[in-house]
Parts: C-alpha cells; structure tokens; sequence
C-alpha cells in the first residue's frame, strides 16, 4: 500500500476521509481506498451490525445532560489509536458505545449509565485442555489468572478465535467472537468456552487444529473491556 509523506499541514494521519484510509503498522502511516464491497456480510456480521446501530440510537436518546456527564467520564480515558498522547482521549460517545457493546457481548444487552472507566486487573489465559460435546459443539478450557488485588467474579473472559489446519497463519477476517459461560471464579481458575458447530464454522474436521486466539476481559459491572492480547496453540480432540 502506498506510504503516507507528511508535510508541512500534516505530520501523521489516521482515520478515514472520503474514500481513503489511513492506518499504521509498524510506526508507519499508509493509505488505502476504502472498500465498498457487495457482499451485505455474514449472520453474524449483520447481528453485529445490528447491536452498533441500537447503540447509536441509545446514546442519540439520552437527555444533554447525561451526555455530558459521559463526555465528563472519557476526559481521562486515552486512545488506544493514534496519536498516542496523553492529551488525546476518547469521547463520552465512544465510551458509552463501549459500555454498550461490552453488555451485549455478555448477553445483557442495555442502556448502560454513567461509569468513571476503571483499568481492567493484569491477567493472564493459557490454554488448558478441549473437547467436543454432543458430537458437534466444540468446547475449549482456558485457564485464566488475575492478578491479587481483582475480584474475580467481576470479569468475564472474551475471545475471537479461528480454527486452521496445523502450522497455517492467522486470517483476522476469519475470527469469530465468543465469550466464556461464566464469569471467573477465583484469581487462578479455568473457564470455558463453547464454539457451537464448530466444523461448519471453518468447513475442517480435523483431528489436530491450529487455534488463533485473541483474547480480552469484558467488565460485567460496567461493561468496559481492556485491549485484547493474541495467543495461537495446537489443539487435540
């Protein structure tokens, strides 16, 4: 793709603007067209899709003051795109579609009130052992850690994984988002997770897989979630 040159009016660039994109990757800023794909998307893109455009009409619902108070909120929430600065935050908006998103994930899906951002505990998860449960849900135990000072019940272990053949490479178009059944229920402890038909999912029946995992902790009090982290293992049925 092609390099972005800074100039004299513009040093960096992120975002989109018209037609083209602007992204970074390894502290290099490029630019692309953006795509206007046919393809209306997946089910599962579509419901997606869905519960991002509930969320827009539930913050444009909210009385001005209750914005402002969200807009009050972000103030010491920071970016995590570019420019990484710390006078660069977030908007009330974009903190309260966070918040939104975080609960629908959970199955909870509603309009979330004002609450201050909170980090989310350092943590850790490793891949524990898999199975398949009635002969066409997948189910994967991740042992997770926290550290001492978080109250485990409080967060709920996400993922975005894809299943591949042994040694292929990660196609992020190809994660799919599932969340643990429960919360965590100490600091050190294994929950979870259930991919139903999983075979149709990636169209493989295979012994041996290739996981790809990106992996994040949604908060089920405020709806908050931290940056996810990637992990890719071999897994045996």
């Amino acid at each position: 793709m092609p390099r972005y040159n800074p100039n004299i009016r513009f040093s960096d660039c992120w975002s989109s603007v018209g037609d083209v994109t602007f992204y970074h990757r390894n502290g290099v800023c490029y630019w692309k067209k953006r795509a206007h794909p046919e393809f209306p998307g997946t089910l599962g893109q579509l419901e997606a899709q869905s519960v991002h455009l509930r969320a827009l009409q539930a913050w444009r619902s909210l009385s001005p003051l209750v914005q402002e108070q969200w807009n009050m909120l972000s103030l010491t929430v920071y970016s995590h795109r570019p420019p990484f600065r710390k006078d660069h935050h977030i908007t009330g908006h974009n903190l309260f579609v966070s918040a939104y998103h975080g609960f629908a994930q959970l199955g909870h899906e509603h309009v979330p009130s004002p609450r201050a951002f909170e980090e989310l505990p350092v943590f850790t998860v490793d891949y524990s052992s898999a199975s398949v449960v009635d002969g066409e849900d997948l189910s994967i135990k991740l042992r997770t850690q926290l550290e001492r000072n978080a109250v485990p019940s409080r967060y709920r272990v996400a993922v975005r994984i894809q299943l591949t053949t042994p040694g292929s490479g990660r196609r992020p178009g190809y994660l799919r988002s599932f969340v643990a059944e429960e919360n965590c229920t100490g600091r050190d402890c294994i929950v979870e997770v259930r991919v139903p038909g999983y075979k149709n999912i990636w169209d493989l029946d295979l012994r041996t897989y290739q996981v790809h995992m990106r992996y994040f902790l949604i908060d089920a009090e405020t709806g908050y979630r931290n940056i996810f982290r990637k992990k890719s293992f071999l897994m045996e049925l």
